[in-house]
């Protein structure tokens, strides 16, 4: 029997204690739904309330979908994690690196696919570089995923390849390597190898008019005044070609959907309907510690919040022993305007947290932690 009044009320007190709108939130456990709760209103007029056919930007969740087809083609032999990015994008073959002293010199390593996936490739996240702009102003709205990770590909790169962590355009690297291994379109490949399988009908780069009407509200936090402030959609924000499908965070998604996705790799990938998506194996492999000293402090750098944290293959792994308030080894990763899944095999769980709220920081420093807390603390008998 579980307890989880006192998750229910934190979510009740979002609005009022973080300003967000809207939230929503779904639990699973061993393919089963054990919990369901939203609250606040999706749009600016307050006129509607959470419903579970609510479309959210998940951003850099997308990640989850990337890395989780890779392997996919790993298993099947189409790549592996150390190959080198320029067997698929002949582009990559002669980066270059900058130099301390600010001089450009060629690369000593050779990026691999394993340093795409881990965030230690040495790229960058500037989405609109020279060599981008470029590109889109060639090709327009029909700027691939694969002409635009080519471009990355023009500048130097920030270290040489597997020395340090930097989060970066790694994710969106591996959707234009995942284009290439596949032989089909990356999203298209994610819908066949993923989506499909697991039911999922409302994840995708480019919703219908029907699921742009379902997309919740966009907000933003204004730096200067610190109040909300409506946000356009993630395309209208970044200026994203239309036919660039960004892996490291374009999708649009539901928590029904994304819980789907969880609640499989929490099953050692295998389905709710029997499909296996990924090998146990595969899923010890995709949460297994992939970070040295250094780049383990790289990121800690950069992610203060997540702290007892480690970096697996696109995704981080609880790993502080010290800390007992919830198991070691579950993993995840979220999202710019706070969507968040974590998915938990030792216990054949995972949830889905739901909103759309772009600049609020508190809600990884604050929010993330104690719904993942409070979820394991009503859950102990």
């Amino acid at each position: 029997m579980y307890h989880f009044e006192p998750l229910t009320a934190f979510l009740d007190s979002i609005e009022a204690n973080f300003g967000t709108p809207a939230v929503d939130m779904l639990i699973m456990k061993e393919g089963k739904e054990i919990y369901r709760h939203s609250a606040g209103h999706p749009d600016p007029e307050k006129q509607k309330t959470v419903s579970d056919k609510d479309l959210y930007w998940i951003y850099s969740a997308s990640k989850i979908s990337t890395c989780t087809a890779a392997l996919t083609l790993m298993e099947k032999g189409k790549l592996a994690l150390d190959d080198p990015v320029s067997k698929y994008l002949p582009k990559y073959a002669n980066l270059t690196v900058k130099q301390e002293d600010g001089s450009v010199a060629p690369a000593k390593n050779v990026m691999t696919i394993r340093h795409l996936m881990t965030m230690t490739g040495g790229l960058d996240y500037d989405q609109m570089r020279g060599s981008v702009k470029e590109v889109v102003d060639e090709k327009g709205e029909e700027a691939g995923t694969v002409d635009v990770a080519n471009a990355f590909a023009d500048g130097p790169l920030v270290f040489e390849p597997g020395t340090h962590y930097l989060y970066s355009l790694c994710h969106d690297v591996l959707g234009a390597v995942i284009e290439v291994a596949s032989g089909m379109r990356f999203g298209e490949y994610l819908k066949k190898a993923i989506y499909e399988p697991l039911g999922m009908t409302d994840t995708t780069f480019h919703p219908t008019e029907e699921q742009l009407s379902r997309v919740s509200t966009l907000w933003r936090v204004n730096n200067e005044t610190q109040k909300l402030e409506k946000a356009g959609n993630r395309r209208e924000d970044r200026k994203i070609p239309e036919a660039y499908e960004s892996g490291g965070g374009g999708l649009v998604s539901s928590v029904n959907d994304y819980i789907r996705l969880g609640s499989a790799l929490a099953n050692y990938g295998k389905a709710w309907n029997g499909y296996q998506l990924l090998k146990p194996e595969t899923v010890e492999l995709y949460r297994s510690c992939q970070l040295g000293p250094v780049q383990q402090e790289d990121m800690l750098k950069i992610f203060a919040q997540n702290k007892g944290y480690t970096y697996g293959l696109g995704v981080r792994r609880f790993i502080d022993p010290a800390d007992s308030t919830c198991p070691l080894g579950h993993f995840g990763w979220d999202g710019a305007a706070g969507f968040y899944l974590m998915i938990d095999p030792t216990n054949n769980l995972s949830y889905v947290f739901a909103q759309d709220v772009l600049n609020s920081g508190i809600t990884f420093h604050l929010v993330h932690r104690q719904l993942r807390d409070l979820v394991y603390l009503c859950m102990r008998e």
